[in-house]
């Protein structure tokens, strides 16, 4: 129901919109009005900062409503369901947070399973204004399921920039997801379109809004495939008011040396494969060196002596404690010197625990322990892997073949580590010798978005930040554009860490049209087989065009294209194979045609249109998407299947709809033009 003239009803909540804007003024007024008491300055710092932030977070913005939904309840109870909480002066609630307990019933109530919910509203809304509203009586019987024209406008509302938040439309099956406990690992399968990035975001605000003392201290944490991505979404947890959570790349989370040198195919995926961590672990714990020569400490006219048969019980001991490889050699001496001090009892003397600690500190000792337990460094135990054949075949006879050491070894070894030119891949495998040797500290939940292009050696690079929390994990196998891309999510689990792991489905595609999702989707059975389609749930079929050329006129027709999709609102995204961008950017530029570019490093949020590389386009999305040369983007990839998935990414990116153009002829596997 909506008019330009307000009904009595409409103005009502108008009303009640504009009494929640006082009271959240209020809020911040009074905020603002506290004075810091404190009895030290680092108090008073802490408590100042907690108020700034504190003032901030009940800022007012006039582009968004404080809600979006309100439920009346079989108990005459009546909430309005918004982004954060609002309480008037005598502290009862006019807005309540959507993370609260008593909001789920707003997103889950039905007619079969009302919840208690007699009614639930829906608000229209205009640049912070409501407009419009539209009910559903769950226990009325005489009233039929209807699918929501506000929702659907929400959902294809057109937009410039980063993700927005999907409070408003969040759906059952992913408000399950988002709400699951804090101590669960899930694992989202996620067809393009069915919002498992965005659920996952909302399920890191929730777990923050539910279990803030733990979280906020130990810490909360987004990995996403590159930095355009992460600045895609980087405007939605902020949003939601969570302004304290990290946001890294894999790359980044491992980057301890510089990337200076690059892999074949085949290392690359050889130095992913988990056979690599048994490797590393042996290289590590082979640096243990049995005792050959007693310990023998002097102590004024005496000269204490420790058997090798001793030292190595005690080494044997310490090496089967589970703790890392450093740990255990710091606790070495204090065993040694533990066990002279046995001996000094056993023959009548009385020593006390600065005697032991004394012995610990001596010369005798340390010297002792550095030739039995040396100190290790990640880069030097790596270097010496990939250098020398002898070292490496030690380590990994029963694990790796004589053909996978020779794909692994160098071929002209730099002089030393300091003039190493590390890979990407080489940097994973310094995190786990880093871990080996010092334990990897532990984050409370990681968020682990694209985790179907991440190698075994990359997601035990992830586990290690989870390992005594939770992880939530999306992905989608189709979309797999890695050659050591994961055919499974039980496996992927496994070398996360967290086997056994609950797999949740999502294919019903609220983003991506059905003619867009359809035409894609004629791929799968090539690239992903055994796969369900997703489907799209909206009533709007979007659109799909197909326009052929010839490769004189390629550019000058995409230029063509982009201005005519410019004279309706929204994002427009230009998708192209990378070795196309510079000239088809240059070709817009000339046409006069204001647009971005998106790298790996880098995203955009000023521009309507941008021009995204094929290989950056994963977790993108755009109201109105336009391919350039199919063909060549699938062929940029070392295979078939890899080729085709990632052409089945960039055609799932368009909201609304895809426009194909192309001088080559289209893959046979997209049926006929």
């Amino acid at each position: 129901m909506s008019a330009t003239a307000p009904t009595p009803e409409l103005k009502r909540e108008q009303d009640y919109l504009g009494a929640a804007r006082e009271a959240l003024a209020a809020m911040r007024e009074q905020t603002l009005s506290l004075k810091v008491q404190a009895h030290d300055p680092i108090s008073a710092e802490h408590l100042a900062r907690t108020l700034h932030l504190r003032a901030a977070s009940l800022q007012d913005d006039p582009s968004t409503t404080l809600f979006f939904g309100r439920i009346d309840t079989d108990t005459d109870e009546r909430w309005y369901i918004g982004r954060r909480h609002v309480a008037d002066t005598a502290g009862d609630p006019l807005v309540i947070d959507w993370r609260a307990g008593m909001s789920t019933a707003f997103y889950r109530a039905s007619r079969t399973e009302p919840m208690g919910v007699v009614l639930r509203r829906r608000f229209g809304l205009d640049r912070g204004a409501i407009t419009a509203y539209e009910d559903e009586h769950l226990q009325d019987r005489a009233e039929h399921d209807v699918r929501s024209q506000i929702l659907a406008e929400e959902i294809e509302r057109p937009r410039v920039g980063p993700m927005r938040d999907i409070v408003a439309t969040i759906q059952p099956e992913q408000d399950e997801i988002v709400r699951a406990g804090a101590e669960q690992t899930i694992c989202v399968q996620g067809a393009p379109g069915t919002g498992k990035t965005a659920v996952g975001l909302h399920r890191a605000a929730w777990l923050l809004y539910a279990f803030r003392d733990r979280l906020a201290r130990s810490g909360v944490l987004v990995i996403g495939p590159n930095r355009a991505f992460l600045e895609h979404i980087g405007a939605v947890l902020p949003a939601l008011g969570e302004v304290a959570v990290g946001h890294t790349t894999i790359e980044e989370l491992v980057a301890s040396v510089p990337v200076r040198g690059t892999d074949p195919t085949e290392t690359a995926v050889l130095k992913g494969d988990a056979r690599l961590a048994e490797v590393l672990r042996y290289a590590v714990w082979s640096a243990v060196q049995p005792a050959t020569e007693p310990l023998v400490v002097p102590r004024g006219v005496r000269k204490w002596r420790v058997p090798a048969y001793e030292v190595n019980e005690i080494l044997d001991e310490l090496r089967s404690r589970g703790v890392r490889y450093d740990a255990a050699r710091q606790m070495l001496p204090q065993r040694l010197a533990h066990a002279v001090l046995l001996k000094m009892e056993g023959s009548g003397d009385s020593p006390d625990d600065r005697v032991q600690d004394q012995v610990a500190r001596s010369a005798v000792v340390k010297k002792y322990v550095t030739a039995l337990w040396p100190a290790l460094d990640a880069k030097a135990v790596l270097f010496s892997l990939l250098s020398d054949p002898d070292e490496l075949a030690r380590h990994s006879h029963d694990l790796l073949s004589d053909e996978e050491r020779r794909i692994l070894l160098w071929d002209s070894p730099p002089r030393s580590k300091g003039t190493a030119k590390w890979s990407r891949a080489d940097t994973v495998l310094l995190d786990e010798l880093g871990d080996h040797i010092a334990r990897t500290p532990s984050l409370g939940h990681v968020v682990l978005d694209e985790a179907q292009d991440l190698s075994p050696m990359q997601l035990r690079a992830v586990g290690r930040r989870c390992s005594t929390g939770a992880a939530t994990v999306l992905g989608d196998i189709a979309q797999g554009t890695t050659p050591w891309a994961t055919d499974s999510w039980e496996s992927s689990l496994h070398h996360l860490g967290k086997p056994g792991s609950h797999v949740e489905v999502l294919d019903r595609g609220f983003r991506v049209p059905a003619s867009v999702i359809e035409y894609a989707a004629q791929l799968l059975p090539h690239m992903a087989p055994g796969l369900g389609s997703p489907v799209s749930v909206r009533d709007n079929p979007g659109r799909l065009d197909l326009v052929p050329t010839d490769a004189a006129s390629l550019h000058e027709q995409v230029g063509v294209v982009v201005a005519t999709e410019l004279e309706e609102p929204g994002s427009i995204g230009v998708i192209a194979p990378d070795a196309m961008v510079e000239e088809l950017s240059a070709s817009l530029q000339r046409n006069g045609i204001d647009h971005g570019v998106l790298g790996q490093d880098h995203g955009d949020i000023d521009h309507q249109v941008d021009v995204v590389p094929a290989t950056v386009a994963k977790g993108l999305e755009f109201d109105r998407v336009i391919v350039v040369e199919p063909a060549a983007i699938a062929a940029a990839e070392p295979d078939e299947r890899t080729g085709l998935r990632r052409l089945y990414v960039v055609l799932t990116r368009a909201v609304s709809a895809l426009t194909v153009v192309h001088a080559e002829p289209l893959p046979t596997q997209l049926g006929p033009a």
